[in-house]
């Protein structure tokens, strides 16, 4: 699923931009953001390779590039700002521990602060979206993750890049030869469907060549400025200008495991479920810990259980929330000591939980691919559903799960009928892998108990 904001959508008043842009950027389930400079639903390609580029190259000179590069030079300031004032922080913190040894007053600190503060002030506008998914790309690829159809279709999917440079301001048109700052840029393609006549690799090359004609930009394909989109789907274009250099998935988790899941994921599974203050909430195949500690992150007010039979992937969780802890104790207004978050190693098939102690259970089942295997999963899956019944608590108790092997799991469900019901089902995105999120509700009926711990 594709979200954005068209620059239009944003608020006028400087005050309400930046903190447009800024609150854009704190968005946790959308894995990349860009300004849209414009849409087009139903794009006629010409069956001729050389017309159908032509046009491509014609359509940068038509494009209102106006609005979406002031969103670009403002989301540029805020970062450059935000960047100067961690500087100044590190360096006032370093200040206010010598002041405090020699015994004087902090507040030559507190005025540099507030000048910096008020420093380069943005002049711009801010717009988001989730980029595309892709299964196929030149360069790295970035499943999406939301309420998404089946892309495991036979439409060729790429990406290209082709670079052009630029400034540290963009302007609507062609600069002048004395102009000393040249923006450099690249233009990345990422292309799906199978009735083009032309590569990624082509349009990027024909639509980047027509930009930096256009701009006067310089081509650059690793040290650039801007980074131009062309999203072609088919009959559907988008032509963007990226607001952000890496994924925002990339958070919470230094220590990957071999099915570590993106936070943005985890995040999206956390909300389907609508944890409540004072919610316990498990995840019992937690891996390297995506979900929980995106739960103790976003939902502090929850308790948050993480476990997994496996000693490393327990390792690497325990090392991921050691992480985050560092993190939180590095931001300047953190106060906080810690975060609503276990780890135990454990069996899910016999878990050291009290039955009907726990709200929500959300987890990554194993897919059997890289993880265990397909034939494991038949007997696996039902006995994950009946001792994750007993523990969920009836009636209100409900259960956010991912897997990619939906035959498996639906046979597991029919067996388990009466203690859970399926609530709603999201089709998603998992590096290439067509999966399904599954929001199942715990009935009344009590659940068979195995052993019991108390």
């Amino acid at each position: 699923m594709r979200s954005f904001l068209e620059p239009n959508m944003i608020p006028h008043c400087r005050l309400h931009r930046n903190l447009f842009v800024f609150n854009v950027h704190r968005l946790r389930s959308v894995d990349n953001l860009f300004v849209v400079v414009q849409e087009f639903k139903d794009y006629q390609f010409k069956e001729n390779k050389e017309d159908a580029l032509k046009d491509l190259e014609d359509l940068v000179k038509k494009l209102p590039w106006t609005e979406p590069l002031k969103v670009w030079e403002l989301n540029n300031s805020l970062k450059k700002k935000k960047t100067k004032r961690k500087k100044h922080n590190l360096q006032s913190t370093a200040s206010k521990e010598k002041l405090n040894e020699d015994g004087e007053e902090e507040r030559t600190d507190q005025k540099d602060a507030s000048k910096q503060l008020q420093d380069s002030a943005p002049n711009a506008a801010g717009t988001e979206s989730a980029s595309g998914q892709d299964t196929e790309k030149t360069q790295g690829g970035i499943p999406q993750n939301g309420n998404d159809d089946d892309n495991e279709q036979s439409d060729a999917k790429d990406e290209s890049h082709a670079s052009s440079g630029n400034e540290n301001k963009a302007g609507d048109g062609k600069k002048g030869e004395g102009d000393v700052n040249v923006l450099k840029f690249r233009v990345t393609c990422n292309r799906a469907g199978e009735k083009h006549s032309f590569t990624s690799n082509d349009a990027a090359r024909d639509f980047g060549g027509a930009v930096q004609e256009h701009f006067q930009w310089k081509a650059d394909m690793t040290n650039f400025d801007v980074e131009v989109l062309l999203n072609i789907h088919n009959n559907e274009v988008v032509v963007g200008i990226a607001l952000t250099e890496e994924s925002l998935h990339r958070r919470n988790i230094t220590h990957f495991g071999p099915t570590t899941l993106r936070s943005t994921l985890a995040y999206g599974m956390l909300r389907l479920c609508d944890p409540q203050p004072t919610d316990i909430i498990i995840d019992p195949m937690c891996g390297t810990g995506a979900i929980p500690i995106e739960g103790a992150a976003e939902w502090p007010s929850c308790y948050h259980i993480a476990g997994d039979n496996n000693p490393q992937a327990v390792k690497r969780a325990a090392n991921n929330i050691c992480s985050l802890l560092k993190k939180n104790e590095n931001k300047e207004s953190s106060t906080s000591l810690g975060i609503p978050l276990d780890i135990i190693q454990w069996d899910i098939c016999n878990l050291p939980l009290r039955t009907g102690s726990v709200d929500i259970i959300v987890t990554d089942m194993p897919f059997g691919k890289r993880i265990g295997s397909k034939k494991k999963n038949w007997d696996l899956y039902p006995a994950c559903l009946m001792e994750m019944g007993r523990i969920c608590r009836p009636g209100t108790g409900r259960a956010v799960l991912l897997t990619q092997d939906k035959k498996c799991f639906a046979k597991a469900l029919s067996r388990m009928g009466h203690i859970w019901r399926k609530g709603q089902t999201v089709w998603v995105n998992v590096g290439g892998l067509h999966a399904a999120v599954y929001l199942l509700k715990r009935t009344w009926e009590r659940a068979e108990e195995k052993r019991s711990f108390w």
